[in-house]
């Protein structure tokens, strides 16, 4: 055996680099279920901030047409007060999503906040935190809503801080749980030792680390905040002078829609609900499915099979 052959037989192998995973982004874009729904919610974002364009002047206008069926002239028809039911709808989205998305972040970021402080601190900070948490928990939602929204100045403002008041607590929980667990981990007692301030470790050592359930909570909560607003608003606990589709539901309620066979009064801003909750749903899915093991196994064995 020559020195060459010696030298190879004896030099160790480097051991092979494990594939980098790909970012959760790109993971997104990739997986079909995240990719319709992220289409589907462009296209209501496009449609809400093309409203004043596609369905320009007031659409609460009122005039004398009254109810008419979808025909040329009015696409989706009129309503019993003579208003045009697309360009309700179309500005409806802008309320509705406006309020959604906000209520969605502002409760995250209480959730947020709440539950590192309550992980990272525990003792008292831990048992404060919890308790005001468990309070909110067992208070029943539909009632403190109510309650909240009838003795309040009714506005866009009230409803979003009535939403975010009754829909941080079990979010809060969630991220409570996930903080801890994270928190006993060894780069995070590193960082103690070294004498990193407290709010750098909970946001810049703990929080990325729960980037896929903060995100998954995101998505609860716009879900949560579209549909209880519109549930506020057809019970008439809203501003009716602010059109939205809750409010276009209210009103089809009032005009008899439902009685009277006039379909298409109701229809569009129910739908509207309904496909944008499914368009979040899916993208929340898609991340449940890309960061849970057992989900992206069994991903990875269908795409096999296929």
């Amino acid at each position: 055996m020559t020195a060459i052959e010696i030298a190879t037989a004896t030099t160790p192998t480097a051991p092979a680099r494990p594939a980098r995973r790909r970012g959760l982004l790109r993971q997104l874009i990739d997986s079909k279920k995240a990719l319709t729904g992220l289409v589907l919610l462009g296209l209501f974002a496009l449609l809400a901030l093309l409203a004043p364009v596609l369905a320009p002047g007031d659409p609460s206008l009122i005039n004398s047409t009254g109810s008419q069926a979808p025909a040329a002239a009015h696409w989706l028809g009129t309503t019993a007060k003579g208003q045009d039911v697309l360009a309700l709808t179309l500005w409806g989205a802008r309320s509705s999503l406006f309020v959604g998305f906000t209520v969605g972040l502002v409760a995250t970021a209480v959730a947020i906040v709440v539950g590192l402080a309550s992980a990272y601190f525990g003792r008292i900070v831990d048992d404060a935190l919890t308790l005001v948490t468990n309070i909110f928990l067992l208070l029943p939602g539909l009632p403190l809503l109510i309650i909240l929204a009838a003795f309040l100045p009714p506005g866009t403002s009230t409803v979003i801080l009535v939403l975010v008041v009754t829909g941080w607590a079990g979010s809060a929980r969630v991220l409570r749980a996930q903080a801890k667990s994270i928190r006993g981990k060894d780069f995070v007692a590193a960082a103690v030792v070294t004498g990193e301030r407290p709010l750098r470790i909970m946001f810049r050592e703990i929080l990325p680390n729960m980037a896929s359930v903060v995100m998954t909570t995101l998505l609860g909560c716009v879900i949560f905040g579209i549909g209880a607003q519109a549930g506020l608003e057809f019970l008439g606990l809203g501003d009716s002078s602010v059109v939205s589709w809750g409010t276009n539901l209210y009103w089809a309620s009032n005009d008899g829609a439902l009685m009277t066979g006039t379909w298409w009064a109701f229809v569009p801003s129910g739908l509207c609900i309904a496909l944008v909750a499914f368009a979040i749903a899916l993208v929340n899915y898609a991340v449940d499915e890309i960061t849970n093991p057992r989900l992206r196994s069994r991903r990875a064995r269908r795409e096999r099979r296929g």
